[in-house]
């Protein structure tokens, strides 16, 4: 069996002609493959095996193991590294935290990997366990962990490893803002991400490294920023905004993406592509050619027998809970990112609506839920609980509390304040309606608020229900922090809309136009 390409090699050479000193690495790369141990569907959900012997799914890790297998064979001199966030996203998680993907990743021999906010979901101790457990390097370097001791000396900005007898510099960067986006806690303090990278390629290249590669959580723009503004970095390997490049439909630029002389790749999320970038460089490190693609990871991948059994057995555990069906759709149930970040969506809404309908009883007027813990889309027919969990994997409980219309209002604008770079802050909302003009100012794009019938008073006092993320600051949530008669502790927001739609089943995929989305 043969990987197929899903595009043609992106090829960019440098320079013409090579020399007899020249240096030749491919580096493979996974990012936000968030515990997709299983091969999903084209919706980026639990994909059941019937369908997987139909040839209808994509990824699992019995077909990454596979890829990476003949990958490392075809190129001879490899580096296999992780752009962040193997954590959350399934049952897996759930069960085993990041014991399984610890297992899959020493198993598959990754190189290094770099920290994504979601690997801090569960604290710092789950990560430190994860670090333990890993046979590679865990890096960040924009992060001062000296107060923190369970992870102090345990995460390094960065390391040096030799390959075919040469040293290759790795970086790590982790999204600046992951305090509002995880749960690092109060001791770890986050840095901006182009002073940290330069201060350790500084190091590397006092140090003799030439060839140096940032292992970077923090988003294809971020390191757009990154390229352009540092020097010495020969590759990005990205992750965080789950970024396609290359030339097939819905790439978002070409693979690898050049700024200036700094080579940025990214193979989008959930092991659905294995990132295959060959690159050269010259006696001095400089970067000479760099080509290569995405490899879709579809039926054409032959799932590796011993790791699909491994996965098969970890599942036993999860099936009974997964399993049950729960309801049915009548048609899909669109929770896809691009969508829930920027406008209403049919998930958004039935989860808000599913919130709002719990606590109608407790004086409640309205619901704000984040776009960003919208996971998965739900296709028509039977819905499982697994399906749920999929969508809405973070074990986030029902906040309730009140506050003003005025700060309903600024968290609207929080909320649509990065609607460009599908920040996950985006609001999906019921019982409420809004206009937003994406062409106006950060802080004034929000307009026509209204609670039920009637204009929001800025002046007046709403109940409001969230998840306990959003309502104790999570995506730049801080104004809820201060909400009066809070109350975080509310059911499993899993079981909220599971729930709500075995009470609506057959329920109806629907959006309303609470979202208005101005010229």
């Amino acid at each position: 069996m043969s990987l197929r390409l899903l595009t043609g090699a992106a090829a960019l050479a440098l320079t013409a002609g090579t020399a007899s000193a020249d240096y030749a690495i491919t580096i493979l790369h996974t990012n936000d493959f968030h515990s997709r141990f299983e091969p999903i569907s084209k919706y980026d959900s639990t994909c059941g095996e019937e369908d997987n012997a139909a040839g209808e799914c994509f990824g699992g890790s019995p077909r990454l193991q596979t890829a990476i297998t003949e990958a490392k064979e075809r190129a001879g001199n490899y580096l296999l590294v992780d752009g962040g966030d193997q954590f959350q996203g399934t049952l897996f998680y759930t069960y085993y935290k990041g014991k399984l993907a610890a297992e899959m990743m020493n198993q598959m021999g990754y190189d290094a990997m770099t920290v994504g906010n979601h690997e801090f979901d569960d604290g710092p101790e789950v990560l430190r366990g994860f670090v333990d457990s890993v046979d590679f390097p865990v890096l960040m370097s924009n992060a001062d962990l000296s107060a923190e001791e369970l992870l102090k000396g345990e995460i390094q900005k960065s390391t040096i490893i030799e390959k075919d007898g040469e040293k290759i510099g790795l970086i790590g960067l982790t999204p600046v803002d992951t305090d509002e986006l995880s749960s690092p806690g109060k001791n770890v303090v986050f840095t901006d991400p182009v002073d940290s990278v330069q201060a350790e390629v500084d190091k590397l290249t006092e140090e003799g490294v030439n060839k140096i590669v940032v292992l970077s959580h923090s988003g294809y723009h971020t390191d757009l920023r990154v390229a352009e503004e540092t020097t010495g970095v020969d590759v990005i390997v990205g992750g965080h905004s789950n970024t396609l490049l290359g030339d097939m439909d819905g790439a978002e630029g070409p693979y690898p993406t050049m700024v200036k002389d700094t080579a940025i790749v990214s193979a989008y999320a959930y092991g659905k592509f294995l990132g295959e970038l060959n690159v050269t460089f010259d006696d001095d490190g400089n970067v000479t050619e760099a080509s290569g693609a995405p490899l879709i990871m579809d039926a054409a991948v032959t799932e590796d027998a011993a790791t699909k059994e491994r996965i098969s057995e970890a599942a036993e555990p999860l099936d009974e809970i997964r399993n049950k069906v729960i309801g049915e759709s009548t048609a899909e149930i669109v929770g896809s990112r691009d969508m829930c970040r920027a406008e209403e969506c049919p998930m958004g809404n039935l989860v808000a609506d599913a919130m709002l309908d719990r606590v109608k009883d407790q004086g409640v007027d309205i619901a704000i839920t984040n776009g960003g813990g919208l996971r998965a889309s739900i296709d028509a027919g039977d819905v499982t609980m697994g399906e749920v969990l999929t969508v809405l994997p973070f074990q986030n409980t029902l906040s309730t509390f009140q506050v003003t219309g005025a700060v309903i209002k600024e968290a609207l604008e929080n909320g649509v304040s990065q609607m460009e770079e599908g920040g996950g802050r985006f609001p999906q909302v019921s019982g409420m309606s809004f206009t937003v003009t994406p062409s106006a100012e950060v802080g004034s794009r929000i307009s026509d608020v209204m609670v039920g019938e009637a204009a929001l008073d800025e002046g007046a006092t709403y109940g409001v229900v969230s998840n306990n993320f959003v309502r104790n600051g999570g995506d730049g949530y801080a104004m809820f922090t201060t909400a009066e008669n809070a109350y975080d502790f509310g059911p499993d927001l899993a079981d909220v809309a599971a729930e709500f739609i075995a009470a609506k089943t057959p329920y109806e995929p629907y959006t309303d136009g609470r979202i208005t989305i101005a010229e």
